[in-house]
C-alpha cells in the first residue's frame, strides 16, 4: 500500500493527497462518549493506566514561575503503530516521552507541556491504541502535561461520529488526574488544557480533525471563559506546506512564509481564529514538508501558524519532536527539532540515518520567532502601569539634588530661557533654561513620555546637537551648594533617557546628559587620556553606538577614569546610575553593572565651583553641544547606593 504526504490537490486548497481515508475499522457513529449531565467543560471518569516503565526517567517538576519555558511538540507518529500489520514499536516514542519528563526541570529547556498532534496510529485498530495507550502512560505514571488530537489515520467523519478506539484509549477519561486539564467538549474529540508558565496561564486548546459547528462553539465558549489567558491551537489539519518534497534538503522557498490554510484551515480560521485575538500560535501535523506563515487576525495582530511533521523521515520520524523554547526575557521563541530516541544511542553506534536525523536544522525546523509578548497579549491582558510616586518618597539620605519635570507643563509646550525647575530636595539647587542664540522655541518642551519605572511620569524633550550648535539646557545657579561639593565619601547619580530615531552619531554624539563646568585644563589636571579643554565631570552618550560614558576627573588623580557601557538602542527609555563608594566607581545600565567599570581608585569629583549642566556639554570652557533626546527624573545623593535604592526601586 503506497501512502503519501497530505499536500492538498490541485482542485481545491484542502485537498487530500495521501487518499487514505478508512472506514472499515472504525465503529460506527452515535454512541455516547460523554457521560449523562456532564457539562461541555466537565471532567470525565478516571482511566486506570498500564503500568509503565519509569527507569532513567526523571521527574516531572516544571518551574511555572521562570520566563524561560518550553512547549514540546510531537507530530504523526502512525508509522510506528500498525497494528493490523503486526508492526508496532512503542521505544522511539517512549524514548522522547522521557526526554520531555527528564528536561521537564531543567533551566536549559523548563519542558511544561507536551502537544502530539494527531494520527497516532496508521489504521486505527484496537490493537494499534492499545500499544498507544501503553506508551502514553509514561508521561501518566509521572503526572506530565500534555494533550492529544485525533488526525485521519486515528478516525473518520467529524467529531459527531461517536465512539472510537481514539477516544477509548485518549478520551477524556484518561485526563482525571491530570492537573492541567480544563474539560472537554461533549464529544469528547475536543479538549482543553491549561498549563502554568512564567507565572501566568496558558490555555491549549486540542481540537478534532474535523470539528462541527458544535465542537467551534465549545472552543469559542472556552476562550470566553479564560478572557485573560493565551491560547495555543492544535489541531491535525489547519495549514499545508506550499513547497515541494521533491529533493533534500528541502527547497523551502521562503522559510517564514511556505504554509498556507487548507480548506479545512480556512474553516477554522473563520470560524475560530480570526476573532479570537488571544489565539497567538497553531501548531498542526498531516502535512509535509514542515512550513510556516504568519496571518493578521481580526484585532489585527500576528497568528503564527505552523506545520511540523516528520513521517515521511527515517523510522517514520522515531519519535521527533518540536522544541518550542519560549523566552519572556528575550521576547523570543527558539524552535529546535530534535530525536531523543536517536540522541539516546552512543554516537558510534549510529547508523549513517540516525545520525543524519538526530536533530533536523534545516531553516523549516530550527529558527527564532520575535514576539513582543506583552504588547501581542496586551489586548486581553494589560500591561500594568506603574503609578507615579511622590518626589518625598525618592529623598533618601543623603540626597543633594532631585529634579523631575512632572505637573508643571504641558506635553508639547516649550521651556523659555529663564524658566526654573525646582530643587524637590530642598537643597537650592534649582535648574533654568538657557537658550543657544538662534535655537527654534519647541528646543526645550516638556513630554509625557518616562520609563516606566521612573518615579515622575514625564521628562523634558531636548531637541538640541551641533553644526550649527542649536538648542536649549539647563544649569544650576552660580551659587547652588552642589556646584562645590567634591563627594569624597563618595556618591550616587541617577538619570533616566531616551535618544529619539533621528539621533545623529555627527549631529549628537558625546552630547552630555549632565556635565559639570570646568575644564579639566583649568583644574591643572594632565597625565594619559586627558584632554584639558573637556569637562572636569560628564555623563555622556558617544557617537559610537550610543554608549554612555562617565568620564571624571577624581580628586586623588591628575587624569580621568572613564566608565564605559554597552550601546542604547534607540525609542527605548534606560535607566543610568554612577556609584562611588569612596574609592571605586561602577556604572549601571538599568540595575546592571557594565564591563567597563576600571579597578582604578577614584576619590571625589573635582569641582572647580562652578555650575551643573543638564543637557548641556562644554569644550575650553565653551558650549559646544545640547543634548537630543528626553531626560527623565534626575537625582544625586552624596553617599553610595545599592541597586535596591535605585529610583527604579522606589
Amino acid at each position: 500500500m503506497c501512502i503519501h504526504s497530505d499536500r492538498p490537490s490541485p482542485d481545491t486548497a484542502g485537498r487530500n493527497r495521501r487518499g487514505f481515508l478508512r472506514n472499515a475499522t472504525l465503529a460506527g457513529a452515535g454512541a455516547a462518549v460523554a457521560g449523562a449531565g456532564v457539562s461541555p467543560l466537565g471532567i470525565t471518569p478516571a482511566f486506570a493506566a498500564d503500568t509503565a516503565r519509569t527507569s532513567r526517567t526523571g521527574t516531572w517538576r516544571p518551574d511555572s514561575t521562570s520566563l524561560q519555558f518550553t512547549l514540546a511538540v510531537m507530530p504523526d507518529t502512525q508509522f510506528l503503530y500498525w497494528g493490523s500489520q503486526d508492526s508496532v514499536n512503542r521505544t522511539p516514542q517512549e524514548e522522547s516521552f522521557r526526554y520531555i519528563i527528564r528536561n521537564s526541570g531543567r533551566d536549559t529547556d523548563n519542558i511544561v507541556f507536551m502537544a502530539h498532534l494527531g494520527d497516532l496510529t496508521q489504521d486505527a485498530d484496537p490493537s494499534s491504541f492499545q500499544q498507544v495507550g501503553k506508551a502514553f502512560a509514561v508521561l501518566d505514571a509521572h503526572g506530565a502535561a500534555y494533550s492529544v488530537v485525533a488526525g485521519n489515520h486515528d478516525v473518520s467523519g467529524d467529531d459527531s461520529r461517536g465512539d472510537t478506539p481514539y477516544l477509548r484509549t485518549l478520551g477524556p477519561k484518561r485526563f482525571k488526574r491530570s492537573k492541567t486539564f480544563a474539560g472537554s467538549d461533549a464529544t469528547g474529540y475536543n479538549t482543553a488544557h491549561i498549563f502554568q508558565a512564567a507565572g501566568r496561564s496558558w490555555l491549549v486548546l486540542a481540537l478534532d480533525w474535523r470539528t462541527t459547528d458544535q465542537g467551534f462553539a465549545w472552543a469559542n465558549d472556552v476562550i470566553k471563559a479564560h478572557p485573560a489567558m493565551p491560547v495555543i491551537l492544535t489541531a491535525h489539519d489547519i495549514v499545508y506546506s506550499d513547497y515541494d518534497d521533491n529533493v533534500f534538503p528541502y527547497e523551502s522557498g521562503d522559510p517564514e512564509n511556505n504554509a498556507a490554510l487548507s480548506a479545512y484551515g480556512q474553516t477554522v480560521w473563520d470560524e475560530l481564529i480570526k476573532n479570537n485575538d488571544q489565539i497567538f500560535l497553531t501548531v498542526n501535523g498531516h502535512y509535509w514538508p514542515s512550513g510556516r506563515t504568519t496571518k493578521k487576525n481580526a484585532a489585527g495582530n500576528d497568528v503564527h501558524m505552523h506545520i511540523t511533521n516528520y513521517q515521511n523521515r527515517y523510522f517514520g520520524g522515531g519519535g521527533m519532536i518540536r522544541l518550542y523554547h519560549f523566552d519572556l526575557a528575550r521576547n523570543t521563541i527558539d524552535v529546535e527539532t530534535i530525536n531523543p530516541w536517536i540522541l539516546a544511542q552512543a554516537p558510534e553506534s549510529r547508523n549513517q540515518l540516525a545520525a543524519e536525523h538526530a536533530r533536523i536544522t534545516g531553516p523549516v525546523d530550527d529558527f527564532s520567532i520575535a514576539i513582543d509578548f506583552e504588547k501581542r497579549f496586551s489586548s486581553f491582558i494589560p500591561v500594568p502601569v506603574r503609578p507615579a510616586r511622590p518626589a518625598a518618597e525618592e529623598l533618601v539620605k543623603g540626597t543633594l539634588a532631585y529634579w523631575r519635570f512632572d505637573g508643571q507643563g504641558a506635553p508639547g509646550t516649550p521651556l523659555s530661557a529663564g524658566q526654573t525647575i525646582r530643587d524637590l530636595s530642598g537643597k537650592g539647587n534649582d535648574l533654568t533654561a538657557v537658550t543657544v542664540p538662534g535655537t527654534a522655541a519647541d528646543a526645550l518642551t516638556w513630554s509625557a513620555d518616562h520609563h516606566p519605572d521612573q518615579p515622575g511620569h514625564a521628562s523634558l524633550k531636548f531637541a538640541g546637537g551641533r553644526n550649527p550648535l542649536h538648542g536649549t539646557y539647563l544649569t544650576t545657579g552660580p551659587k547652588a551648594p552642589l556646584n562645590t561639593e567634591t563627594f569624597r565619601s563618595g556618591y550616587t547619580i541617577e538619570t533616566f533617557v531616551m535618544m529619539p530615531l533621528d539621533w545623529d552619531a555627527g549631529s549628537n554624539g558625546w552630547a552630555a546628559i549632565l556635565s559639570r563646568r570646568g575644564s579639566a585644563g583649568a583644574a591643572g589636571k594632565h597625565g594619559k587620556n586627558t584632554n584639558p579643554n573637556e569637562p572636569v565631570v560628564q555623563l555622556a552618550i558617544s557617537n559610537n553606538g550610543r554608549e554612555p560614558q562617565f568620564n571624571h576627573y577624581p580628586l586623588n588623580a591628575t587624569y580621568p577614569t572613564t566608565n564605559w557601557g554597552h550601546g542604547l538602542v534607540e525609542l527605548k527609555w534606560w535607566h543610568l546610575a554612577v556609584v562611588n563608594d569612596g574609592r571605586y566607581t561602577k556604572l549601571y545600565v538599568e540595575g546592571a553593572p557594565v564591563v567597563d567599570n576600571p579597578k582604578r581608585v577614584s576619590v571625589g569629583l573635582t569641582s572647580l565651583g562652578l555650575p551643573w549642566l543638564l543637557g548641556g556639554h562644554e569644550s575650553a570652557g565653551a558650549i559646544d553641544i545640547v543634548f537630543h533626546g528626553n531626560v527623565g527624573d534626575t537625582r544625586i545623593v552624596n553617599r553610595p547606593l545599592p541597586v535596591g535604592e535605585f529610583l527604579t526601586a522606589g
